[in-house]
């Protein structure tokens, strides 16, 4: 997933500055609202919830959006939140694997706003359990290599998470990329901390048990459809698993 994730980071940096910022700002209020629903207001006993708050306030999130989106999450403004997660799954071009991850309070509308983005771009719906074999579910904390004034390495952040139950590292060039089975998101989190090294995200994320590696136009085609998925309010998130070089994704529109 080294060609995604990449892009992924990439686009996490851009989205601070760029016109999609709204969008990405209403899905992280949501997964926070959830959260807050799921393991309740407070984010000292809910790790998930204290995760979601983190990414928005990486993201640029106003503090006072966070507080409004724990309080309707916690049902603590008298206000209710009822969203469901529902994931689709089929082949992007080049007979690239997707997962996408819905969260909607109306699944009609989200139903066809998938089915669209995939029609128009190449994609094609896949039968239930079809895809989703091919990924695991695990635990994604992403380190930035920048760590205020100073850069940490591969071995610095290997070393703080080794012992926390971190699975693996991968050097994405400009920031780390930690897998640990989702129960151990906390620690390995924590790990981080008291080592002095900041994360940008720590969450639950579908990972690739196998790749398909792309080239430049395929790269081109898939990432475009990606966004595309992702350009959708109900969409929160997609999956995929393709692979690319470094010379690729440095040629990528």
């Amino acid at each position: 997933m080294s060609g995604h994730s990449k892009w992924a980071t990439t686009k996490h940096k851009k989205a601070v500055i760029d016109a999609r910022r709204g969008k990405m700002f209403a899905k992280l209020i949501k997964n926070i609202e959830v959260s807050a629903r799921t393991g309740g207001p407070d984010p000292v006993g809910n790790p998930t919830l204290y995760d979601a708050i983190q990414k928005a306030k990486k993201s640029s999130v106003p503090n006072d959006n966070i507080e409004r989106a724990v309080k309707r999450g916690g049902g603590l403004d008298g206000a209710s939140v009822d969203y469901t997660t529902i994931m689709y799954e089929g082949y992007a071009p080049g007979g690239v694997a997707i997962l996408i991850e819905c969260l909607t309070d109306n699944k009609n509308r989200a139903a066809m706003e998938v089915r669209t983005a995939m029609t128009r771009n190449g994609g094609s719906m896949a039968e239930p359990g079809s895809v989703s074999y091919m990924f695991h579910r695990k635990g994604v904390v992403l380190v930035p290599a920048e760590q205020g004034e100073l850069t940490t390495d591969e071995d610095a952040v290997l070393t703080a998470v080794l012992d926390a139950g971190a699975e693996d590292v991968n050097d994405l060039g400009d920031s780390f990329e930690v897998i640990c089975e989702p129960t151990d998101l906390v620690a390995v989190r924590t790990a981080l901390q008291d080592a002095g090294l900041d994360y940008d995200s720590a969450e639950a994320s579908f990972v690739p048990t196998l790749t398909v590696e792309v080239d430049v136009d395929a790269a081109n085609r898939v990432i475009r459809l990606v966004d595309a998925l992702e350009d959708s309010d109900d969409v929160q998130n997609v999956f995929s698993n393709f692979d690319a070089s470094d010379e690729v994704m440095a040629e990528v529109g």
